[in-house]
C-alpha cells in the first residue's frame, strides 16, 4: 500500500528521513507510514517521553498530593503506583502504533468505525489543544515570575516576549513534524536532566525529615483520591496520543520493548520529581501552600539567585517538551475528525488557538486557569472511557490492522459502530456523576451519582476521590473485552 492513496496524508511539503532532513516539513499526516519510512528501535521512544515529563512542575505535584491529607509513606506508594500504572496504559496504546503504523486516533477507528471515531477524535483534539495551551500559559508565567525576582523586570513586556519565544518554538516543532520533534526532545532531555539534578542538590538542604515523617496518615478515600489524581495528571493525560510516536517503528520490533520503553521513559522523571516535591512540601507548610498557589514561583524561591536563569531554562524547556508532543498530536486528532487539511496546517491552526488561549488567560482573565483546569479534567473522563475501550480492542486483536480499511467506511471496521459510541456516552455519564470540580463553579452539576450510590453526595468523604475516572476506564475496558470479542473476530476473518 502507498500512503498517497489516502487524501488526508498531509500534503507533499517535504519528507521525513535522516538527520540531514531534520528541518524539512514532515509530509505524513494521518496516513499509515510506508515501510520505507519506518525506522528506529523501541529505545528511541525514550527521548520524546522522558523530555515530555521532566518538567519541574512535577515537583509541585508533591504539594498537590499531600493536600489530600495523606502521609509521606502513603503519598510515596500512590505516587509510584499511579504514575507507573498510568504510563503503562500509554505503553499498551503505543503498541497499537507499532502494529498499525498510524496515529492513535486513526487506529481507534477499528473500535468505533471510520466515521464513528470522529466523536472520540474531537474529544481528543479538545483535550490536547487544552493541555498545550495550559503548558504554554505556565511557561509564560514562569518566565515572568523568575525574571521579576532577578530584577530584570516583569509584567506584560516580559510575558509577551516569553509567549513569543515559547509559542514560536512549540508551533515550529509541531509544523516541522516527527523528525524535528525527536531531535528537539533529545536536546530537551539532556539539558533539563542535568539542570534538574543541580536543582535537586541545591534544594536538598531544605528537607526536614522529622516534619515529613510526622505527617498524619489519611483515610482510604483520601488515598484513593490521591492515586486517581496522580494517574489522571500523568499517564492518563497522554493515552490519546501514545501511538503517534511508535507508529514510525518497524512492525518487526519487540512489542515488549515498545511497552517497556514508553512506560519507563515516561515514569522516571515524574517519580523522582514527585518524591522531591513530597519531601519539600512535607518539610514546610508555607512552601506547600505557596506551591499550590504559584508552583513555579514557589520553586524559584528555593534556589540561590545565580541559579535563577538556569532554573527558568529548566522550567520552560520541560513545559515546552510536553507542549510539543501535544501540538503534534492535536493536529493529527483534528485531521482524524474528518477535516481535510495538510498536517502542517492543522498544527498551525492548533498553535494559533493555543496562542489565543494563552493571551486570554495571561493578559485578560488571570483567574481563568482554575476554570480551564476543570474543563480539562472534565474531558479526562470520556478520554479514560475511550482508553478502556481501545485497550480492550487492542488486547482482543490477533492480527495487525488492515491499512486500507482504516480509511474505508465500507471496510471491515465499519462506518459508525453504535455500541462503542453508546458505551463511551454511558461511561462519561457515570464518570461525571462520580467526580467533582470545586474550582469551577460552572461544573457544579457534576457528582450527581455520589448520593444515589451511597458515597456521601458532593460534600461527602468520597467527593474528591474522583472515582469517575477509574470507573469510566474500567467499565469501558470490561464491557468491550467481554462484549466485543465476536465483533473483532468477525473483522479479522473478513478478507482484505
Amino acid at each position: 500500500m502507498t500512503t498517497s492513496r489516502h487524501p488526508q496524508a498531509g500534503g507533499d511539503t517535504g519528507a521525513t528521513g535522516g538527520g540531514k532532513q531534520v528541518l524539512r516539513v514532515e509530509a505524513n499526516g494521518i496516513n499509515v507510514i510506508a515501510d520505507a519510512e519506518r525506522k528506529g528501535r523501541p529505545r528511541d521512544l525514550f527521548w520524546p517521553w522522558f523530555a515530555a515529563n521532566i518538567s519541574v512542575f512535577g515537583i509541585s505535584y508533591g504539594a498537590f498530593t499531600l493536600a489530600f491529607g495523606i502521609s509521606f509513606a502513603q503519598a510515596l506508594v500512590v505516587g509510584v503506583v499511579g504514575i507507573v500504572f498510568s504510563f503503562l496504559l500509554c505503553g499498551f496504546v503505543a503498541l497499537a502504533g507499532k502494529r498499525g503504523s498510524a496515529p492513535t486516533m486513526v487506529l481507534s477507528r477499528a473500535a468505533f468505525g471510520v466515521r464513528g471515531n470522529r466523536v472520540p477524535a474531537a474529544i481528543s483534539w479538545l483535550l490536547t489543544v487544552g493541555w498545550e495551551t495550559a503548558l504554554t500559559i505556565l511557561a509564560t508565567l514562569a518566565t515572568a515570575t523568575v525574571f521579576e525576582r532577578m530584577g530584570w523586570g516583569g509584567g506584560t513586556p516580559v510575558q509577551l516576549i516569553a509567549l513569543v519565544v515559547v509559542a514560536g518554538l512549540v508551533i515550529a516543532a509541531g509544523v516541522l513534524g516527527f523528525d524535528t520533534i525527536m531531535r528537539l526532545q533529545t536536546v530537551i532531555t539532556i539539558v533539563t536532566a542535568v539542570l534538574t539534578v543541580v536543582y535537586v542538590v541545591l534544594v536538598a538542604g531544605g528537607i526536614d525529615w522529622a516534619a515529613v515523617s510526622a505527617l498524619p496518615s489519611g483515610s482510604t478515600q483520601q488515598v484513593i483520591g490521591a492515586l486517581i489524581f496522580l494517574a489522571t495528571g500523568f499517564g492518563l493525560g497522554w493515552v490519546n496520543l501514545a501511538a503517534d510516536y511508535s507508529r514510525y517503528l518497524p512492525r518487526s520490533v519487540s512489542a515488549a520493548g515498545v511497552v517497556a520503553w514508553t512506560t519507563i521513559a515516561a515514569s522516571i522523571a515524574p517519580i523522582v520529581l514527585l518524591v522531591l516535591g513530597l519531601l519539600l512540601a512535607g518539610s514546610s507548610a508555607e512552601l506547600s501552600e505557596n506551591l499550590a498557589a504559584d508552583p513555579v514561583g514557589a520553586l524559584a524561591e528555593a534556589v540561590p539567585t545565580w541559579f535563577l536563569l538556569p532554573f527558568v531554562l529548566t522550567a520552560v524547556l520541560g513545559l515546552v517538551g510536553g507542549a510539543v508532543l501535544d501540538i503534534y498530536s492535536s493536529g493529527l486528532a483534528l485531521m482524524a475528525t474528518g477535516l481535510r487539511i495538510p498536517r502542517p496546517v492543522a498544527a498551525l491552526v492548533d498553535g494559533l488557538i493555543m496562542v489565543a488561549g494563552t493571551v486570554y488567560v495571561v493578559f485578560v482573565a488571570q483567574d481563568f486557569l482554575g476554570q480551564f483546569t476543570g474543563f480539562l479534567i472534565t474531558l479526562g473522563v470520556p478520554v479514560a472511557a475511550w482508553c478502556g475501550i481501545v485497550l480492550a480492542d487492542i488486547a482482543l486483536r490477533r492480527r495487525d490492522y488492515d491499512e486500507e480499511d482504516l480509511f474505508d467506511p465500507a471496510g471491515r471496521y465499519g462506518d459508525v459502530r453504535l455500541m462503542p459510541i453508546l458505551l463511551l456516552a454511558v461511561c462519561a455519564f457515570i464518570g461525571w456523576g462520580l467526580v467533582t470540580n470545586s474550582a469551577a463553579g460552572w461544573l457544579s452539576w457534576q457528582g450527581y451519582l455520589l448520593g444515589p450510590f451511597g458515597l456521601g453526595g458532593p460534600e461527602g468523604d468520597w467527593a474528591y476521590a474522583n472515582l469517575g475516572v477509574f470507573v469510566s476506564l474500567a467499565l469501558g475496558f470490561l464491557v468491550t473485552f467481554v462484549g466485543g470479542r465476536a465483533a473483532v473476530r468477525a473483522q479479522e476473518r473478513r478478507a482484505g
